[in-house]
């Protein structure tokens, strides 16, 4: 469930009932209380500057302290807690030096993968970039974002896919931990959906033309419209910023 970020500054603990249930995962009890920790602080259910608080974690889930703090140990190295020693754990802050870093990494490597589709494509590819926007327009109106956000990621995956770079979906996704927080903010702001879809059919033409500076261009202005949006809502809830 998307946050509503109408409200002011956030002072409170994580709400633990969000976190995602451990028996959906596989593999070490560490990694998998890692990964469902990880997975509530990139959806925005533990919001930057919550207080995580071990005992409610272990308690939520079941399990003793100790995965609990080796998962924390690893999130505070990927940076996205901050253990405050006396204190606790509180969910990272968001950079914009951060967003801005791993924008740049991510236009890059879109942009590149978006040239090679418009070279490339086929019509398979533009079918089922055709058949992904359908669904995005399906979704605008709807209750459900967070299938949006996943219709969206799909949209680049099959572009990503054009290049046969089986290393390119996991690196776009690694440098893009700070931008995957970031950009669910600016979601509640009426008619970004629709901007987005917008943004999605100017780069499906582009390929369809198979005109690459056209996709470049386009793709180039999609990534950035982020950082555009995040500056007055950097001014706005500066609680949810580092400083």
């Amino acid at each position: 469930m998307l946050a509503d970020f109408s409200c002011g500054p956030l002072m409170n603990d994580v709400d633990v009932t969000k976190l995602p249930d451990l028996n959906d995962l596989n593999g070490p009890l560490a990694r998998r209380v890692h990964s469902v920790v990880k997975s509530a602080i990139l959806s925005l259910d533990f919001l930057p500057g919550e207080m995580i608080r071990k005992s409610d974690v272990c308690e939520q889930l079941g399990v003793s302290r100790s995965p609990v703090s080796e998962a924390l140990a690893k999130l505070s190295n990927e940076g996205l807690v901050d253990i405050v020693p006396q204190s606790g754990t509180r969910v990272a802050r968001l950079s914009m030096a951060a967003i801005r870093e791993d924008s740049f990494l991510r236009e890059a490597l879109e942009v590149a993968a978006v040239r090679h589709a418009a070279i490339h494509r086929s019509e398979e590819t533009l079918g089922r970039l055709v058949r992904n926007l359908e669904m995005q327009k399906l979704l605008i109106n709807g209750a459900d974002k967070e299938e949006f956000i996943r219709t969206d990621v799909a949209f680049h995956e099959v572009i990503m896919a054009t290049t046969k770079i089986k290393r390119l979906p996991a690196t776009v996704q690694s440098v893009s931990r700070h931008l995957d927080r970031a950009r669910l903010l600016p979601l509640p702001e009426p008619g970004r959906l629709e901007e987005t879809v917008s943004e999605h059919i100017e780069i499906l033409e582009a390929i369809r033309e198979q005109d690459a500076e056209a996709a470049q261009d386009a793709m180039r202005r999609h990534v950035r419209q982020l950082l555009v949006r995040l500056g007055p809502l950097e001014a706005a809830r500066s609680d949810l910023f580092s400083t």
